[in-house]
């Protein structure tokens, strides 16, 4: 453990400036780099050569604000190992294009050995009422992380967007952590929040430097980790179990984006897999909407759903209820209206 440790709003701004001065020099010394993965191929709406390598420098970024700064744990900096291990797996499909069952095979690697090394898991049993072998306790995570890899990886879709979607799951989870004395989390979640915003000053449309593989496989393991490191204990006044606690609604933009692009193409006879221009964001943009205006729909669609969840956390249990019932409506309509949008062309 370092026991050098700084006041975490300087901490803060330390993140930043390293993440944005590692960004520029990924940006200076990239241009000329080889990418068998062109834009075309990852369906962006720029036909310009732009470096997808922004992730490098957001996970090297996050790695050293952790360990200098001492503000995460011997456990999170073990995670954080992996997340550039992770992150270089992004690195050679962005170069490489490596086939999907590949990435999946070291995901799965890379996600099941920190959770038994550790001993994390989601409480699955707590919410089926009865004892599980652990080593079910562990596949259920290890699933759960690797959804959330790659929610995250398919809604970095558009400029900007995975920084404006993943940003505000940062800032969700430490406003709640931080609520419920939860610090450490906090801390980590922040300082996650501010290597993707140095990223995010060359990533705002029209970008500069794509994340790439490298940074939303970085991003998507490293919240991943954050909700199951998470330590959510139940109350008598809420609804929220050990399993279902409301840290795990705050992904529910990208796991709404995965469902509709999965669901759209396994519907029209297309791989999951395939790159496409259905998701969301294209939907919206097909509307004549601006990506300034997407972003801005997006952050205001988090916003609101963070307000219902944490309204549901303070209440007590009849008025939670009602408030996850009007979050599960507006997850539906929202699916449904989304589904009949024109895609993108």
């Amino acid at each position: 453990m370092n026991d050098f440790q700084i006041p975490l709003f300087q901490a803060l701004i330390v993140t930043l400036l390293l993440s944005t001065l590692l960004n520029y020099l990924i940006l200076k010394y990239s241009k000329n780099i080889n990418i068998k993965k062109r834009n075309q191929d990852e369906k962006r709406l720029s036909t310009q050569r732009i470096p997808p390598f922004g992730g490098i420098a957001c996970s090297l970024a996050f790695l050293i604000s952790t360990r200098l700064i001492g503000k995460a744990d011997d456990n999170f900096i073990f995670i954080g190992i992996f997340a550039v291990i992770i992150s270089l797996l992004g690195v050679f499909d962005d170069i490489y294009n490596l086939r999907w069952y590949i990435k999946l095979f070291f995901q799965i690697i890379l996600v099941f050995y920190p959770l038994y090394n550790l001993n994390l898991f989601l409480n699955i049993e707590s919410f089926l009422g009865f004892d599980l072998n652990n080593n079910l306790n562990y596949l259920g995570s290890t699933l759960w992380i690797i959804i959330i890899i790659n929610a995250v990886n398919l809604i970095d879709n558009m400029d900007g967007l995975a920084v404006v979607v993943a940003g505000g799951i940062c800032l969700q989870i430490a406003f709640l952590a931080n609520y419920l004395d939860q610090y450490k989390i906090t801390d980590i979640s922040l300082i996650l929040f501010a290597t993707i915003i140095g990223f995010f000053i060359f990533n705002f449309p029209p970008a500069k430097l794509y994340l790439g593989d490298s940074g939303s496989l970085f991003i998507g393991y490293c919240l991943g980790f954050i909700s199951i490191l998470f330590n959510w204990t139940p109350v008598d006044n809420t609804i929220y179990t050990s399993f279902i606690n409301p840290m795990l609604l705050f992904f529910t933009i990208p796991l709404l984006d995965l469902l509709i692009v999965t669901s759209h193409r396994i519907g029209s006879g297309i791989s999951p897999t395939t790159g496409g221009t259905d998701h969301i964001s294209h939907r919206l943009l097909a509307s004549n909407l601006s990506e300034v205006k997407v972003l801005t729909y997006f952050a205001i669609y988090s916003l609101l759903s963070f307000s219902l969840i944490l309204i549901s956390i303070v209440a007590n249990e009849s008025i939670a209820f009602g408030v996850l019932i009007v979050l599960l409506i507006l997850f539906v309509l929202t699916f449904l209206k989304i589904r009949k949008m024109k895609i993108l062309d």
